[in-house]
Formats: structure tokens, C-alpha cells, sequence
């Protein structure tokens, strides 16, 4: 099969994705059942809205095509867990783009892959690597704060020592740094073709990332449909690990959770992503298709109240929320299982520098009642609560219970849908009053995740823009005393920092959700990664 009759056998095969219609038809001569046997066909409810990890409010989707289609300098290793499934390993670092690295208390040392080469054939080198480094800290927004977290701010730290040595300095001692770099966002751009493309408005080529993908990784972008379709196809010169089983994937956006769950029913697709929870457990039990559910590291399922907003700008009423929401229905509704609870302690004190952790709030109504007239609103108030489509099986019916239950206090919340390709826009502007949100920390420690979610830099991810300096000192002091290994200290802030977030509630935690993928039994190779999305590296079929 060549390329032409590949694309066109993989619009037909999306097609029949859309509708709901099998079709075994494409793969019917040999050649083509040789092709399917190399060829992935992923379905999920949404899909990528921009293709570079370092654009502007790249969505999650968008994450999953950087981390195929761009190197690294490094990667995380995996590990196996008690259940059997595979994950990364947060405490291995393995090589990627760099062969090794000398690591000393003021600095590391990458050592390139001299053999690495980008999509266009030409070779990756330290200045490619300085310029990726230097993009990411410049552009500002997500990128940058990402690497802040790791202490990798200023270009002055990245040094091209030659072709292929690159070092980075440090401005101060961080555990996190050399976990940061691991990570999506530090990935190696063609600088030579990018900076091509880039004009005085865009001087870092950001509406040409935004459509093509210009990286060395495995797989590479030969088609892209907004909302319909990405097509990948192997990159036969990728020298940075072993070379992936799979010759092409096709990820199609199906909408419809229940043609998805035909779909993977009846083999017609290889993968299926974002399944209502109920869908999953009787696949699972049904045993026809294989399912694999991992707890989300570092990761928590929200109800979040924008400070800044009245009335949500008034403690009682935040307290009020947290009163009246309906965790338990949640949990068997909407969860089946498939989430661990985050609230219902035996009170709003922790005792270990853990997260995260369950909130002593439980459902309430007399006390959410209470409170909300202690605040001045005995009546209730008018809102709405926001919400990603992208993510509607689990968001939709959470939502409605959520609704359901802040009208029994008064609170009447009209649901705001948002579209999947929008939602992370709408989050930027920070002006959604009531939202229900999901947010994970890459890496996975407490400070990482209050650094982006409470800190008073108020970074993308502090959906409430909730600022305290207390809370500042807290997370600040709990990272420099992680670098210096001052673990009282730390246990002390950690403890500190969680405990001010469940008095103040600008956000209400419900549950440490699953990431759960269904698979038809062939598929090998799958692992549970920070970022939630698919590497195809390790993919394989029969």
C-alpha cells in the first residue's frame, strides 16, 4: 500500500469511525491486512488543537503529538506496578537525544547522538538544543512556567559547548530540575526550518509549529484534520531508541461515546480513549477487549471558584459549595469505581506531606445552607458552571449532579459547554466564575502541584486566581528545603500549604481519578505516562 492508498484507505476507515459503520472492507487483500498490522487506529472523544507543545494554550491532545513527533534530552524510565500494568518510572532517568550527562551541583552536560537527525534529513545539534531551551523559557505562558518550575528561566543558562555538547547551568539547587527536562516541553525543534518560517510578528515561528510538526522524533505528522483526523507515519531514521513495531497511526475524533465503545467492541478500532467510566468497567467484565485503568499520579478531579469573582470572592460561600456537592453520587454515578475518593476526612488538618489527599468536607446541606446565608446570600445566587466538552463523558453527567444538588441551597448554575479546542482559551482568560476540572502535575510531588495551582504567580492552572502570600511562603519553602534535602522543613511546609488550601477552598477536590484505555486484546506494549496520552514508541499489534 503506498502513501496515496493509505490516506485514502484511512479517511474511509475514519469515516466509518464517524458513523458508527464497521469497516473490516479496507483491509480485505493481503497487502492491505499486512498494512493493518502495522497500522494503529486510535479513537478518542477529542483531539489536538495545535501541534506544538510550546504554542499558545495547546490542549492535551496537542500534548501527545509533541511527545511523539519531538526528542528530549531524556525520558523516564518504566516500571512495572503491583497490579501488572506498566508505568513510567518518576525516579529513572534514561537516556534520549543525549547518550549520557554529567551531572555536578552547578551544572549537567548533555552528551548528543551524533547520528540524530531531524524529519528533513538534517542533523540535530547543541544550537538546535539551545534554541529549543531558549524558545521554551521566552514565549511565555505555559511553556515558561514549566520550565520555571524546574528552575530553567533564562536563556544565559543554556550553553552550546559544541556541536554536540550542550550544558545547562544552574541559578539554584532544585530537585525538580533534571526531572523538568524530561518532560514535553523542552523538546528539540529544527531551529534552522522553524526560524525559516518565523516573520518579525513571530519571531519564534509559532503559527508554523502550530500546523506542522518540525522535530526528529519517531513519528511525524503527514495529515491533519482539525476536530477529524491526525495521521502519522514512522520516521525509518529515528536513532534515539528502538524502532516502533507500528509504520503509521491514525487517530480519528469520534464524538459519540457510545459509537466509541462500538467501535472497540466490534474491532473496528485498536484503542479507545475516554470512555465513560461505566463503559469501561463492563468492557472490562465483559472481557471481549482489554482494559487498563492506572490511578492518575499527582492528579485531581476539582470543583474550582474564581477568588476574584463575588460571591465567590467570600469564604462562607466557597465553603457552601463544598458542603452541598454530591460526592457519593459522583463516585457511584458518574465513577463506577474508577476514582479514589478525595473527600470525607476526619477533618481539614493533615497529618503526611502527601497528595493528594481527601478534605474533611462531606455532603452537608444544613451546614451549606448556614453558610450561605452567613455570607449574605440566603436565597442562593445566579451562575454557571463551565465545563471542557472534550472531556463530556465524565464532565456531563458530573456537571448535572452538580447542578442538581447547588440548586437544593439555592445556587442555580446554568452549564456552560465548552468546546474541547476553546477550553483551555477560556481558561486563560480566567473570567469562568464556577468550572469543573481536572489537573495532574507532570512531575510528581505536592510542591509541583501547588506551584502551579495555588502559588501567587497565578500560572495558567491557578484556575481561581487565588493568591496568599502565606501559601507562597509555604510552597517556596517546601522546594528549598527539597533541594537541600531538609525533610523536616519540608514536611512541615507540605503539610502547611495543604492545610491552608482546605481552609481557604478556592477549589474543592472530589476524587484522584483513573486513566483507563481499552484495547483490543493484541495490542502490546501500553504504558501509563505523566501526560495521559500514548507513546507509540512501544505500541505493538499481534
Amino acid at each position: 500500500m503506498n502513501r496515496r492508498e493509505f490516506l485514502t484507505s484511512a479517511t474511509v476507515l475514519s469515516s466509518a469511525a464517524a458513523t458508527g459503520v464497521a469497516a473490516p472492507a479496507i483491509w480485505s487483500s493481503a497487502s492491505a491486512q499486512s498494512a493493518r498490522q502495522e497500522t494503529l487506529l486510535l479513537i478518542s472523544e477529542d483531539g489536538p488543537n495545535n501541534l506544538d507543545i510550546q504554542g499558545v494554550g495547546t490542549n492535551r491532545p496537542g500534548y501527545e503529538v509533541s511527545w511523539n513527533c519531538y526528542d528530549r534530552l531524556m525520558s523516564y524510565g518504566s516500571k512495572t506496578m503491583p497490579d501488572g500494568t506498566v508505568s513510567y518510572d518518576r525516579d529513572k532517568l534514561v537516556p534520549e537525544l543525549a547518550e549520557e550527562w554529567d551531572l555536578t551541583p552547578d551544572s549537567v552536560t548533555f552528551k548528543l547522538r551524533k547520528d540524530a537527525k531531524f524529519h528533513d534529513g538534517s542533523p540535530v545539534t547543541a544550537h538546535d538544543v539551545k534554541w529549543s531551551f531558549d524558545r521554551a523559557v521566552s514565549v511565555g505562558g505555559f511553556p515558561t512556567v514549566q520550565m520555571k518550575a524546574g528552575s530553567l528561566e533564562k536563556p544565559e543558562q543554556f550553553v552550546v559547548v559544541d556541536d554536540h555538547t550542550f550544558r545547562v547551568d544552574f541559578i539554584r539547587p532544585d530537585r525538580l530540575t533534571m526531572p523538568d527536562i524530561a518532560v514535553i516541553v523542552p523538546s528539540v525543534y529544527n531551529s534552522k526550518l522553524v526560524k525559516s518560517k518565523a516573520t518579525e510578528q513571530d519571531k519564534w515561528g509559532m503559527e508554523y509549529t502550530k500546523q506542522n510538526t518540525a522535530g526528529g522524533g519517531a513519528y511525524k505528522v503527514v495529515k491533519w484534520q482539525p476536530g477529524t483526523e491526525v495521521v502519522f507515519e514512522r520516521n525509518d531514521d529515528w536513532k534515539c531508541g528502538p524502532m516502533p513495531a507500528l509504520k503509521r497511526v491514525v487517530w480519528r475524533m469520534v464524538p459519540s461515546a457510545g459509537n466509541r465503545r462500538a467501535l472497540i467492541e466490534r474491532g473496528d478500532a485498536d484503542i479507545s480513549f475516554g470512555l465513560p467510566a461505566k463503559d469501561f468497567v463492563e468492557l472490562d467484565k465483559a472481557g471481549k477487549v482489554k482494559v487498563v485503568s492506572n490511578p492518575i499520579s499527582n492528579g485531581i478531579q476539582y470543583i474550582g471558584m474564581n477568588v476574584t469573582k463575588p460571591p465567590f470572592d467570600k469564604l462562607e460561600v466557597r465553603q457552601a459549595v463544598a458542603y452541598a456537592l454530591p460526592y457519593q453520587k459522583i463516585m457511584d454515578a458518574v465513577l463506577f469505581g474508577l476514582g479514589k475518593p478525595l473527600y470525607g476526612a476526619a477533618s481539614n488538618t493533615v497529618t503526611e506531606p502527601v497528595w493528594p489527599q481527601a478534605h474533611g468536607y462531606n455532603t452537608d446541606m444544613a451546614k451549606a445552607k448556614e453558610l450561605l446565608a452567613k455570607a449574605g446570600y440566603p436565597n442562593g445566587f445566579e451562575t454557571t458552571l463551565s465545563f471542557d466538552l472534550g472531556s463530556a463523558a465524565i464532565n456531563e453527567p458530573l456537571c448535572t449532579l452538580v447542578q442538581e444538588s447547588l440548586a437544593q441551597i439555592g445556587i442555580k448554575a446554568t452549564l456552560n459547554k465548552i468546546p474541547g479546542a476553546n477550553w483551555r482559551g477560556e481558561l486563560i482568560k480566567k473570567e469562568m466564575p464556577l468550572i469543573s476540572n481536572f489537573f495532574s502535575g507532570w512531575l510528581d510531588y505536592p510542591e509541583y502541584f501547588f506551584f502551579w495551582c495555588y502559588h501567587g504567580q497565578n500560572t495558567l492552572f491557578n484556575t481561581m486566581s487565588y493568591k496568599n502570600p502565606e501559601m507562597d511562603k509555604l510552597i517556596d519553602g517546601a522546594r528549598a528545603a527539597a533541594a537541600t534535602a531538609d525533610w523536616p522543613t519540608y514536611d512541615k511546609d507540605v503539610d502547611g500549604f495543604i492545610d491552608l488550601a482546605f481552609a481557604d477552598i478556592p477549589r474543592v477536590p472530589l476524587y484522584q481519578p483513573y486513566l483507563s484505555v481499552a484495547m483490543q486484546k493484541q495490542i502490546s506494549g501500553y504504558q501509563y505516562w505523566f501526560h495521559r496520552q500514548l507513546d507509540y514508541r512501544t505500541l505493538k499489534k499481534g
